[in-house]
């Protein structure tokens, strides 16, 4: 692929690592943030110190406010802002968005009252824009490192798939292609709210047994009602669902398993939130995941366990003992034959 001018939307952890693979790939980097006190000290130290403080940045990488000027010329855009900010993010930079820029999606989650996708966002605000999402088991300090680490970029369109896979794919980012937009978004938003109950049963004292239950089952649902809005099964067996999964519940970079833990411990969820001192997309994605689980009458029970400690507050004991005291069930009667997703167009 010929070099291309790609420009990041947010400096955060995830933000400025795959600025960094832009920028080994070849790509003239930007990256684009609000704060000018965090613009400036990346400039003068040529680090992230508040998400990324370990990780060098090259000089060629840029750094900007000015959303005019970041977007000047950008072949792709890369959304990497908390799922909360980016319908007011995408207001902000709309009048500077051409109708050739591809905009691809590297959030998880799901937007608070309206329950949209980020791809449903991206329709509203930005009409006629072509839409990617990068999902998959990655932590921003170890793509920054240069570990080894599989993505999957999805989109309706296979040549945009491929195009998204090209900017990213290298010796030590191996990315695939998916059409399954429903299915890698729907993964990578709901695997934070299992992993939140994985760090609660960790904070609680439970063991390895708890957590393979919770990623089993939390699989289960979360592909229920996948399937349910559309999404094809593959999908939640693929690096999207249980491979993301796995690397959430089990590493102690994921926000989400770390505030878990500390509501486990007795942490109140105000102590929590500033304890972690970036978003935990779970905390948020678990309501909105509880709604769209009434709305499509699908039964998903750690997610309303979940949802019932945050905003019901439930203690911890009593969620995790109706956890363990549901009616019986014969497993595979809820694996259901699913079906395949296929591109759109070439």
């Amino acid at each position: 692929m010929e070099p291309k001018t790609i420009t990041v939307l947010g400096a955060g952890s995830w933000g400025t690592a795959l600025g960094t693979v832009l920028h080994s790939n070849g790509h003239r980097t930007r990256l684009w943030m609000r704060s000018e006190q965090q613009a400036q000290e990346m400039i003068e130290q040529r680090t992230n110190q508040r998400y990324l403080p370990d990780v060098q940045l090259a000089r060629e990488i840029e750094m900007m406010t000015d959303p005019e000027r970041a977007l000047w010329k950008t072949d792709a855009v890369v959304l990497a802002i908390p799922t909360q900010q980016v319908r007011v993010a995408l207001q902000t930079v709309n009048p500077y968005l051409s109708p050739t820029m591809l905009i691809i999606n590297v959030a998880k989650g799901i937007e608070k009252k309206s329950y949209c996708r980020i791809s449903q966002i991206v329709e509203e605000e930005v009409k006629g824009a072509s839409f990617a999402v990068l999902s998959g088991p990655s932590h921003a300090e170890e793509v920054a490192r240069c570990m080894p680490t599989t993505l999957v970029a999805a989109a309706r369109s296979k040549q945009i798939a491929e195009y998204t896979q090209d900017l990213f794919m290298n010796p030590y980012l191996r990315v695939y292609t998916n059409p399954d937009v429903v299915g890698v978004e729907l993964a990578g938003a709901l695997k934070n709210v299992i992993a939140f109950g994985a760090g609660i049963a960790d904070g609680i004292g439970y063991g390895d047994n708890s957590r393979a239950a919770l990623i089993t089952r939390g699989i289960a649902e979360i592909a229920r009602l996948g399937k349910q809005m559309g999404a094809s099964l593959n999908t939640f067996a693929g690096l999207a669902g249980i491979g993301d999964l796995i690397v959430t519940c089990t590493s102690m970079h994921s926000r989400n398993r770390r505030a878990g833990i500390l509501i486990g411990q007795g942490n109140s969820l105000e102590e929590t939130l500033a304890a972690i001192g970036m978003v935990v997309e779970g905390v948020f994605t678990a309501d909105a995941a509880y709604e769209l689980a009434l709305h499509h009458h699908v039964e998903m029970p750690i997610t309303t366990a979940i949802h019932n400690l945050l905003h019901c507050h439930q203690p911890v004991e009593q969620v995790v003992r109706e956890l363990m005291t549901r009616q019986r069930k014969h497993e595979m009667e809820e694996v259901a034959a699913g079906h395949m997703i296929e591109w759109l167009e070439k």
